[in-house]
């Protein structure tokens, strides 16, 4: 059966195994990406990006696994997961581990998106395979996350990036945020598993904040951003772009039940394989990195399907590996659309 929970108003829906007939990753595809990009002891490897694993990656490569009802693998990523990086003493993850580098944890800090994909794996394989052990793992780790990285700040309630280097007393311009690491179908497992912070507060203005946060002529959010002021602008310190942390923000609204033209208009230019995707400058509109592959185009066709029922064109809807993050955003826009848009299919 499915799991259906309700936030702010908005109905999400996780998979269950019970009675479904064939997962939303189908097995073709997740076994090419586990050839790809799934290590035997359940690392989860960047290959653009030095070959690393991140919290992120495990996060996501838990995710995929359930969602391909993959119990073997998940429990293989997972293992890796708390071994190698379940070592902070505020029970988050470290976020960096490099297998050129002793020790191999060569950036202990934590990456609060790769936090909640865990404990959102965690606890969709928690409670649909009956998993005790699982469910804890992912209690603790989510309360956690609501403890050491949110906050409340002039009326919103705040997602910080990572537990220390983004508040007002860390930065000048603080707090800072990063829009993509709201992973808004998370926050109702989250709800469920530490009700003790404030999730469905937190969910509703991070979709503020992307409704607030469209800079320049180009009308996107930069991917970091200060709440110092009055209204969110571009943080300084970094660079004010639309980038590849930002292009998952359409897909984390569409997964999470958002499907407002006011949250998603403005994505489906940049993404839009009949256009010019690539990451942007948000001032000028400028593009910085063509996105060619696939699984970054796939979503402003996705966001353009549900809103405007345009087409998907054939060859989007094609899984072949490249990159991890884009094969990974491919992988997580198929099983959006098989779930949720079949027409679009």
């Amino acid at each position: 059966m499915r799991l259906v929970l309700l936030m702010a108003g908005m109905l999400v829906l996780g998979m269950g195994s019970a009675g479904a007939t064939e997962p939303p990753i189908l097995p073709s595809e997740w076994a090419a990406y586990k050839a790809a990009f799934v290590a035997d002891d359940g690392r989860v490897i960047d290959n653009a990006n030095g070959g690393i694993s991140h919290s992120e990656s495990q996060g996501y490569g838990l995710l995929l696994s359930y969602l391909a009802q993959d119990r073997d693998s998940f429990a293989a990523i997972w293992g890796f997961t708390q071994s190698a990086l379940m070592i902070r003493d505020d029970g988050l993850a470290a976020w960096k581990w490099d297998p050129a580098a002793t020790p191999n944890v060569t950036d202990p800090n934590n990456a609060t998106d790769g936090d909640i994909l865990i404990a959102y794996g965690l606890g969709l394989a928690g409670f649909d395979w009956d998993d005790s052990a699982y469910q804890k793992s992912a209690r603790d780790l989510a309360d956690s996350i609501g403890r050491n990285s949110t906050m409340s700040w002039h009326g919103r309630k705040v997602l910080l990036p990572g537990a220390f280097g983004f508040r007002p007393e860390d930065q000048t311009d603080g707090p800072i945020v990063n829009l993509s690491y709201w992973v808004f179908e998370a926050f109702p497992m989250l709800a469920k598993l530490a009700p003790e912070t404030d999730w469905p507060a937190l969910a509703i203005d991070g979709r503020r904040l992307i409704a607030e946060a469209k800079f320049g002529t180009s009308g996107l959010p930069s991917d970091w951003i200060s709440l110092a002021g009055d209204k969110p602008v571009p943080a300084a310190g970094f660079p004010a772009e639309f980038g590849y942390n930002s292009v998952r923000i359409p897909l984390y609204l569409l997964r999470g039940g958002s499907t407002a033209h006011a949250l998603l208009d403005q994505f489906i230019a940049p993404l839009d394989g009949g256009g010019e995707p690539g990451t942007r400058m948000v001032a000028t509109d400028q593009i910085v990195d063509p996105l060619a592959e696939p699984g970054y185009q796939i979503i402003g066709a996705a966001v353009a399907c549900v809103l405007r029922g345009t087409r998907i064109p054939a060859p989007l809807l094609q899984f072949q590996p490249q990159s991890y993050y884009g094969s990974t955003l491919h992988l997580l826009t198929l099983s959006f659309l098989r779930e949720n848009a079949q027409g679009c299919l």
